[in-house]
């Protein structure tokens, strides 16, 4: 071996520390030959002669009997073999380590800049394998390659597995796929056995039962389903309920992770929206107390509940309507269920699977006909009422009082309002609203503007409060001209590519946009930081917790736009979450994260070129919290009635392979309704609580 590295003009010690075995097409040619002819040496100069009687054998015979004359003593060449110039050798030397360390950057920057998960002694097949699958084709352990829609014409291999195609695979769609380093396919996006080797850096392992690598349980090499669709626009996934058995069938036998002696999560149920209804009473007390007696029979821990701005303090400032909710929580508590409260300072209604509206309240609404700058501005000039702006969290336009005093107004009477339920410990956590949807973000994709999925949105910071911000940091920066948002930023529905400011290379990395989305990002993290102050003096002592959501399209590319415009600054050379962690560290305040669902799609969407990775977003979110030792509580972004749905939701919560054994320090189902009650889904979902309690559970068939 040794030998061999001398004449290749390196060392091993090069080798370990570049990793790549690349060489360069006609480089050192002689010694290969040479290389061939020794192996073909047997002991005391036998030789190992094939069958075949072509040309090339014997001029390679003939080359074996000169080299064999050339190294013996005797021989009649009479000398040793030719040892290459030292100068030959230094320059061979040269350009391997020029090669490797170009090849070294390629595979670093495919890595960082791509989501590639490529070994660490990656080589040139690794890449091409990568891309292979990028493309939509199936890379088989033994090399060969084909199209996932031509599975039954590819080549036959003798040492090819066979592949398993699902009966019920969906039809193919005609929806173009992405390209990516020139590389473009027709074919949908379709998961088989080594789809975490494809991309995903920060995917966890993968379980036996997880849609996405159930191939695994079938094949070793892969499983030939094809699933097109997309996820939900502002969580994940579509929250229209899909049968998993559209997207792919379960085998009967199928060897399930055993949950038992795992620790307890605890489960909440999220009741429907329209519980309390407009003049603050219950909607329909006797059906909503016999599903919860069959909550509490399968034991649920408790429900979580929005008490909605728009309908407690709805007509007047600071005149608070409790009633339905004292009811609702008298009787959660006769059936010694725990609850979860929601402060929801934003309108129901117009979002992904509402079905009732509930806007802001109406002296709010008043104002905001004279003085429309209360709400969050688009470029365009569009308003959006779904919340306030943040740029009136200090300005004294509700009446005399700001946007943080009329949170912490709603907080305070709630709190004494139900003392009694705090003290019995019936209430266990509060969950403060900080912006659409209740989440902490810009509402950056609004639906009623014309926003569909995968568009980039828009920045949301024209009305006058938060331009005056602007200006303020602008004049400080000693840049007056920078008191303006980006001109290039393109529309609702635009790429990035389609845009100058999130383009690879764009004016987000521009002095500028560095200055520009900094400050956007810090509004959002100081709306977060006033309002949580305030509420941690209204719940002295209380579990606290807000929701964060993950948007994951365009997460592959270099500005992370969709990110950037909710108010993420996150781009692929900058953490975005690590602020908003410390934020809520400082306050003592849990995460709610609700990360998408990859085992179901949505077919009416296409996320061919969305460049999404929900995984590896949840995945540098989820970390970046654990790291500052936050707790994390979750919900699910799609309607889950199956045992597809249940089992990647139990991955989430205890991940297998944790080294810290990190877990989820509660979950909340979304949510109750009549499909859950039915008694097939009952056993199910009472099945799927056994085991987020650490309890051994029974296989349930049908």
């Amino acid at each position: 071996m040794a030998s061999e590295m001398q004449r290749f003009g390196t060392s091993e010690d090069d080798d370990d520390e570049m990793g790549l075995d690349v060489k360069e097409e006609g480089e050192n040619d002689e010694d290969d030959e040479e290389k061939s002819a020794t192996m073909s040496g047997g002991v005391d100069g036998g030789v190992v002669r094939p069958r075949r009687s072509n040309k090339g054998f014997q001029r390679q015979q003939q080359f074996h009997d000169q080299f064999q004359d050339q190294m013996s003593p005797q021989g009649g060449g009479g000398g040793g073999r030719r040892c290459r110039p030292s100068e030959e050798k230094e320059r061979t030397k040269l350009r391997e380590r020029q090669r490797r360390a170009i090849t070294a950057k390629i595979l670093a920057g495919l890595r960082r800049h791509g989501n590639y998960n490529l070994r660490v002694r990656a080589d040139i097949n690794d890449v091409i394998a990568a891309l292979a699958r990028e493309a939509g084709w199936v890379v088989l352990p033994d090399g060969t390659t084909f199209p996932s829609r031509s599975q039954g014409a590819r080549p036959a291999a003798g040492g090819s597995t066979a592949v398993l195609t699902s009966p019920t695979s969906l039809p193919p769609q005609q929806n173009q796929a992405a390209s990516l380093g020139g590389i473009s396919s027709a074919s949908q996006i379709r998961i088989d056995d080594e789809a975490c080797q494809m991309k995903g850096l920060f995917v966890p392992s993968s379980s036996a039962y997880d849609v996405s690598s159930s191939g695994r349980s079938q094949s070793p090499n892969m499983l030939g389903v094809e699933i097109d669709g997309h996820d939900d626009p502002l969580m994940g996934v579509s929250v229209d309920t899909i049968d998993a058995r559209q997207v792919v069938d379960m085998p009967s036998n199928l060897q399930e992770r055993d949950f038992a002696g795992t620790p307890y999560v605890p489960v909440y149920v999220l009741l429907p929206l329209g519980v309390i209804n407009m003049k603050c009473e219950l909607a329909d007390p006797d059906g909503l107390l016999k599903q919860l007696r069959v909550l509490k029979s399968i034991n649920v821990d408790g429900v979580m509940v929005d008490c909605w701005w728009g309908i407690v303090e709805a007509h007047e400032p600071q005149a608070y309507n409790w009633k339905g909710y004292k009811r609702l929580f008298q009787m959660v508590r006769e059936l010694k269920l725990k609850l979860q409260v929601v402060m929801s300072f934003h309108e129901c209604g117009g979002d992904v699977g509402d079905d009732v509206c509930i806007p802001l309240p109406h002296w709010v609404a008043e104002i905001g006909r004279s003085n429309p700058d209360i709400y969050f501005t688009d470029r365009s000039g569009r308003r959006n009422p779904e919340c306030l702006s943040w740029g009136i969290d200090k300005e004294r336009v509700l009446r005399g009082r700001t946007a943080s005093e009329v949170y912490f107004d709603y907080m305070r009477s709630f709190r004494v309002e139900f003392d009694e339920f705090f003290v019995d410990g019936v209430i266990l956590m509060i969950e403060i609203g900080l912006g659409p949807c209740g989440e902490l973000r810009y509402p950056s994709n609004p639906v009623k503007h014309g926003w569909r999925y995968p568009g980039v949105g828009e920045f949301q910071c024209y009305d006058q409060y938060m331009l005056k911000s602007l200006t303020k940091a602008a004049e400080a920066r000693g840049h007056p001209f920078w008191a303006r948002g980006p001109e290039n930023g393109g529309s609702y529905n635009s790429r990035p590519h389609e845009t100058g400011f999130f383009c690879d290379g764009g004016d987000y990395d521009s002095y500028y946009g560095r200055f520009f989305l900094d400050w956007y990002s810090q509004m959002l993290i100081s709306h977060g930081d006033r309002v949580l102050t305030l509420a941690k003096l209204a719940f002295e002592g209380i579990c606290i917790t807000t929701k964060l959501s993950g948007f994951h399209w365009w997460y592959k590319t270099a500005s992370h736009a969709t990110e950037l415009t909710a108010g993420f600054y996150n781009s692929s050379n900058r953490d975005g979450y690590a602020a908003i962690m410390q934020m809520l560290k400082k306050h003592g305040v849990a995460l709610n994260f609700r990360s998408a669902q990859m085992s179901i799609s949505d077919p009416h969407m296409d996320s061919s070129e969305a460049f999404g990775d929900p995984d590896g977003l949840a995945w540098q979110v989820m970390n970046a919290a654990w790291d500052s030792c936050i707790p994390i509580t979750s919900e699910n972004a799609l309607p889950c009635l199956d045992k597809v749905s249940y089992n990647h939701l139990l991955e989430k919560a205890k991940p297998p392979n944790d080294p810290d054994g990190r877990h989820y320090s509660a979950f909340t189902y979304l949510r109750l309704g009549p499909h859950l009650m039915e008694p097939h889904n009952i056993m199910e979902f009472e099945r799927f609580v056994k085991r987020m309690h650490g309890e051994a559970s029974f296989e349930i068939h049908a």
